[in-house]
């Protein structure tokens, strides 16, 4: 999870059905030394992957932490899960950065989305 204040706060478009996202909750421990270079390496590498369509990042105040990542089909999604850089990444989160986390799949059947200032037609058309 990165912050980019000069970044305008946009959630990943609604896409046409079907296509997986991967939602992984976690808290993380107190010491993050090294998170931040490895979460921004991860966010470039995840860009590479064909079929990924983009990711989503939220934190509670009481630290929980929620990224979604949404993929075109399931081998975007397995090309992800077993990048050898991202598998490293994996393991030194559990060995340093999360007291816990979750990871569920999902394939996407229903999807639509609103942004004030469209057409009702187009909002319609999601």
């Amino acid at each position: 999870m990165s912050d980019h204040p000069e970044v305008p706060v946009v959630p990943v478009e609604a896409y046409e059905p079907p296509y997986y996202v991967a939602v992984f909750t976690s808290v993380r421990t107190r010491d993050q030394s090294g998170y931040g270079e490895t979460n921004a390496r991860m966010e470039d590498l995840v860009k590479d992957i064909p079929g990924y369509l983009g990711m989503d990042h939220a934190q509670t105040p009481g630290g929980l932490g929620i990224t979604v990542g949404y993929f075109r089909d399931a081998d975007a999604l397995t090309r992800w899960r077993t990048d050898t850089e991202h598998r490293a990444a994996q393991r030194r989160g559990r060995a340093e950065w999360y007291e816990s986390y979750t990871l569920h799949v999902a394939k996407v059947e229903r999807s639509h989305g609103f942004t004030r200032g469209r057409s009702a037609e187009a909002a319609a058309e999601l």
